[in-house]
């Protein structure tokens, strides 16, 4: 146990980051299981990072304007496309979710293959780097997360299928950039999945309990054994999210003889 990696110097920033991550995906991944279209987090995350593998492909700053451009036009992209077949084929919606994530996991290995480098890229769009996340770079987040909140709970019954897409799209892409690919599609459906039998406004702030105390401890314990934070946070997540379950699950009601 090394209790010197309980600093705050390191933690408070990917603190932070957790938890305005957490801020807007509680909310959308709630909406995301209630439409039934779990793996479309994947999905966009998986075109966004396709951006910016496609920016390093150019030999573009992994932080310039030029990636994120590239990595939230691949998003919004993929978002316009599955609104078009959610309204053409919504019966095979997840299944074209699904069969369009595998297809940017491949073109991704594809511009990665000549990359020396490229394994490395990888890694780091799938399990994030969060530990390195520096404050300057929460600023700009921060503000887009902040019109995504507004937007979701001033407007949400008006933004309608495309616009749900939309925000989601651009959220996703900040968020894989920041923690990850796995992180992301954690935050969204976990804390969701805990929380299915709540209502109202119990389900978000449970929600948003079992996010915030997810990356609190993951990383504390992640600092204090050495592990990658990434995987601790998602399986501290589930963790939590089963212990929140079977304080909320509903009793059968009991059926009488005769």
């Amino acid at each position: 146990m090394n209790l010197d990696g309980l600093d705050i110097g390191i933690l408070g920033p990917a603190l932070a980051a957790g938890l305005l991550v957490v801020a807007t995906h509680v909310p959308l991944g709630q909406q995301v299981l209630a439409r039934g279209i779990v793996f479309i987090d994947l999905a966009i995350a998986q075109i966004a990072g396709l951006g910016v593998i496609a920016a390093y492909a150019f030999g573009w700053e992994a932080q310039g304007w030029q990636t994120q451009a590239a990595a939230g036009s691949a998003a919004v992209l993929g978002a316009l496309l599955l609104t078009w077949t959610d309204k053409r084929w919504p019966d095979i919606q997840e299944a074209l979710i699904g069969v369009l994530f595998v297809l940017a996991a491949c073109a991704a290995l594809l511009l990665l293959n000549d990359n020396p480098h490229g394994g490395e890229h990888l890694k780091d769009l799938l399990v994030g780097q969060i530990l390195w996340v520096l404050p300057h770079d929460l600023i700009p987040v921060a503000v887009l997360y902040a019109v995504v909140i507004a937007l979701w709970f001033g407007l949400r019954a008006r933004l309608g299928r495309v616009g749900f897409y939309l925000l989601f799209a651009l959220t996703v892409t900040a968020s894989v950039q920041l923690v990850g690919v796995y992180l992301v599609f954690a935050t969204l459906i976990i804390p969701a999945l805990a929380t299915r039998q709540r209502e109202g406004r119990a389900r978000l702030w449970m929600g948003y309990a079992v996010g915030a105390s997810g990356y609190g401890l993951g990383l504390a314990l992640s600092a204090l054994f050495d592990l990658p934070s990434g995987a601790v946070i998602v399986w501290t997540l589930a963790g939590l999210a089963l212990l929140s379950g079977l304080f909320t699950v509903r009793p059968r009601a009991s059926i009488s003889p005769g």
